[in-house]
């Protein structure tokens, strides 16, 4: 999945003349939290409604009046994310930035914006979750061949696999979680302890209460 997958396009944006009182009043009707800046048809800045409080609360150690240009408290020079970038690329960058949206770009153009809750959707499709389907959690051996193994039990059951998500625990294992296309997980899950498959959800036992 990438990020034109995902975005929202067009990306409302302002200019750095518009005051803070006027770019808070575009994030409330618009219901978003980013805009980006443009002068001239090129991206100077974004401006969240965080910025925006702290500019303007009592406590900031500066405090800003309503009437001020949003180019007094919009971070320069943004980190931007180009269309055909991966998600997992974007998601880490943000993350270790710790920023909540990215101006998407294609050739030099503001063409959207991706934000963390576009992301957590992202998640969410890539999941299966919004599909009626069962979760099931494997343990594997960080062996060739084991997850084919896995998903050949389940083809010759004749389930249907939504999604596989797989990461390293470290050590010699690897967790594969799925979600199977079935509401019997239990009974599922019992058959793969009998196959000599290492289950991590659903227990064996319900969770205690």
């Amino acid at each position: 999945m990438l990020v034109r997958d995902i975005m929202s396009s067009p990306a409302v944006s302002i200019g750095p003349d518009v005051t803070l009182e006027g770019a808070f009043r575009i994030l409330c009707d618009e219901g978003i939290r980013h805009l980006p800046v443009v002068e001239e048809g090129r991206l100077v800045g974004v401006v969240s409604d965080r910025d925006l409080r702290l500019a303007t609360s009592v406590l900031a150690l500066s405090q800003l009046p309503p009437t001020s240009p949003v180019s007094k408290v919009m971070s320069r020079l943004p980190m931007t994310a180009d269309v055909c970038d991966p998600i997992e690329d974007v998601a880490f960058r943000m993350r270790e930035r710790k920023i909540g949206c990215l101006p998407v770009m294609d050739e030099g153009q503001l063409i959207g914006i991706v934000t963390g809750l576009d992301l957590l959707d992202a998640l969410l499709r890539m999941t299966g979750v919004d599909k009626p389907s069962g979760r099931l959690e494997v343990r594997l051996p960080d062996h060739p061949g084991e997850l084919s193994r896995l998903t050949a039990f389940l083809s010759h059951r004749d389930l249907n696999v939504h999604s596989i998500l797989t990461y390293p625990e470290g050590g010699d294992s690897t967790r594969a979680v799925l979600r199977i296309g079935s509401i019997e997980i239990r009974a599922l899950a019992h058959d793969l302890r009998n196959d000599d498959f290492e289950v991590l959800w659903p227990p064996a036992k319900p969770c205690p209460r």
